[in-house]
């Protein structure tokens, strides 16, 4: 019970420690909203050349594309969140400080990262939706429960990719710098997560590989959840699918800690 509430407070640390990032926050609202309707502009273009292009309407196309600005901090489509400060702990050697703790390495940073998500999601994620909403007609749910499943199905993908993240940051117990791991981490989340463009776009058997992959759970599913893609069980589906990927994730980032914890006292860590 109490380390439960142990991660609960670094949860809320790791709110609040970003929340005093006001400029870095607006700038970043900003960059989204730009980004968004650049996007936005360009699905209309292809949209009205192909419509009903991977089963959704314009509409959802551009909804699509919101969505995505909303998540793309929160989810760290694009790098950013402990990954980095990770590395340079285990570079450093104070990993060790971290290791000694009575609470659990991995579980330590998940919570600091849903603390992050959080309020990324609340700061970053409404402004660029409220703009995109007020210049173009998406397709927003209206009922509550939909938007519900629509944030239990972020929670799922926020913590897919933090497990996603957490395997490459452990990969400085073995390398000197980690900096090729992470742009290839942010490569492979920009292309097979959905945020250039949605999965269901991509043709026959490359398609289907890649929205069983698990970037599809950190955006293309949630998005979906939202659009009504899945309906009745369907949505249970999805968040099984994102459920799954999280548990093997998480059990192969454990795996790998130990094996990291194992290396770390060989050396006299």
């Amino acid at each position: 019970m109490r380390l439960r509430g142990v991660y609960f407070a670094v949860a809320a640390g790791s709110f609040r420690r970003y929340s005093t990032y006001r400029v870095a926050t607006a700038a970043g609202v900003f960059t989204n909203t730009v980004f968004g309707f650049i996007l936005a502009f360009t699905f209309t273009a292809l949209w009205s050349e192909r419509p009903h292009l991977g089963g959704y309407d314009e509409s959802q196309a551009l909804t699509f594309v919101w969505m995505g600005q909303a998540m793309l901090s929160a989810a760290a489509l694009i790098g950013g969140g402990f990954q980095e400060e990770l590395q340079e702990r285990i570079r450093t050697g104070d990993v060790a400080v971290d290791l000694y703790r009575p609470a659990d390495l991995q579980l330590w940073w998940l919570a600091a990262d849903l603390g992050r998500a959080g309020f990324h999601l609340l700061a970053r994620g409404v402004a660029p939706v409220v703009f995109g909403a007020f210049y173009f007609e998406l397709a927003l749910p209206v009922s509550p429960l939909a938007w519900l499943a629509f944030l239990a199905s972020v929670t799922l993908g926020i913590v897919t990719g933090f497990a996603l993240r957490y395997l490459f940051a452990l990969s400085a117990f073995w390398l000197l710098d980690g900096t090729g791991l992470n742009m290839l981490s942010t490569l492979m989340s920009m292309f097979f997560s959905g945020m250039l463009l949605p999965l269901t776009v991509f043709p026959g058997a490359f398609g289907e590989v890649a929205r069983l992959l698990p970037w599809a759970a950190t955006m293309q599913v949630p998005v979906d959840v939202l659009l009504g893609e899945y309906e009745g069980a369907g949505v249970l589906s999805a968040f099984a699918f994102q459920a799954l990927w999280a548990v093997v994730l998480l059990g192969a980032g454990r795996a790998l800690q130990s094996l990291a914890t194992r290396k770390v006292v060989v050396q006299g860590g």
